[in-house]
């Protein structure tokens, strides 16, 4: 289990273009939205990311809603890991009803320039394309959240949306970390 390690808040998100499950390639600006962004990195085993990926797919449809865009990225080593393949990816992007691009960091030069250390690790940007945000989606791990409990991640979203700025308290997510490739 990994935990993401604090980020410095106010820095301009690294911009990257990647291929998507639907075979389009996106950079940043492609999908970020007119009130902010948020970049997320995650895989298919995970259980972490298996746990959330329905509620995930809500927050970015709440998301949209608000004109905030929205993407995941793979960046696992899919000869350790083949369940994190590219086919994988468009088949659970597909059963988890993915509106938002899955993105494929093969290489996972973005994953290194954006510090992510797990999955699911949630970047969300300010409109001006700013990290305001390295928290969690909810406080559920590898089960559903208790009931009431707070969508931090859309909460945070909508703050950043209305301010530009990130709540001062925010909880690191928690996840696998990512699968390095041989050598990194």
């Amino acid at each position: 289990m990994a935990v993401a390690s604090p980020v410095e808040l106010g820095i301009v998100a690294p911009d990257f273009v990647l291929e998507a499950t639907n075979n389009q390639y996106y950079s940043l600006g492609d999908v970020s939205g007119e009130r902010g962004t948020v970049v997320v990195f995650i895989c298919n085993h995970c259980p972490y990311v298996k746990a959330i990926a329905d509620r995930l797919a809500d927050a970015a449809r709440a998301l949209a809603r608000l004109d905030i865009g929205f993407a995941a990225i793979c960046a696992n080593d899919a000869v350790s890991h083949p369940e994190d393949s590219f086919d994988n990816m468009k088949r659970f992007a597909e059963r988890h009803g993915f509106d938002f691009p899955y993105l494929h960091d093969e290489s996972q030069e973005v994953a290194r320039a954006y510090g992510a250390v797990c999955t699911p690790d949630f970047f969300g940007l300010n409109a001006k394309g700013e990290i305001q945000y390295r928290g969690r989606l909810d406080e559920g791990r590898t089960e559903a959240p208790p009931m009431g409990a707070r969508k931090e991640l859309v909460e945070a979203m909508r703050l950043i949306a209305q301010t530009g700025k990130g709540p001062e308290e925010q909880v690191p997510s928690v996840g696998c970390g990512i699968k390095w490739k041989t050598g990194d």
